[in-house]
């Protein structure tokens, strides 16, 4: 059986700031819509499923994560994840210039938890909080370049 990454889904509580945070880090939104109806309350599992949602795409075409916003049911807030808990938690991406993302990043309120760590002269890399209160990893190559 094959198999492929479709896919990472996130909940946010402005669609449009997360596009924004996600564009101004080199994203590219590949479609928006808006999905409601028997289909959605069947694929998802929750009865009057109503969501704005977005696909975004990576510049090399292989990742993407899906933004959805709520409008019914209500989106129910919850504490930030830890990067120590259990469950999915935070979406990674590879940058070519970590210093010039964390400027993006903090153009939208965004700074890293604690700093940028250098791990065995391989990698640069940092957890911060995005949108919504996502955690994003930035991780520069070092032996590229």
């Amino acid at each position: 059986m094959a198999i492929t990454l479709e896919n990472v889904g996130i909940a946010v509580e402005d669609i449009d700031a997360a596009i924004a945070f996600f564009t101004d880090l080199g994203l590219t939104v590949v479609g928006r819509d808006t999905v409601s109806g028997e289909w959605a309350d069947t694929a998802v599992g929750l009865d009057g499923n109503h969501a704005k949602i977005a696909m975004l795409q990576t510049p090399d075409g292989h990742g993407r994560i899906e933004l959805f916003e709520y409008i019914h049911p209500e989106a129910i807030a919850t504490s930030p994840t830890l990067p120590h808990e259990i469950g999915m938690h935070r979406v990674a991406f590879s940058v070519d210039d970590i210093d010039a993302a964390l400027e993006v990043a903090a153009g939208h309120g965004c700074h890293p938890l604690r700093g940028v760590a250098t791990y065995n002269d391989v990698y640069k890399l940092t957890y911060l909080r995005g949108p919504s209160g996502i955690l994003v990893m930035l991780a520069q190559d070092l032996t590229k370049g």
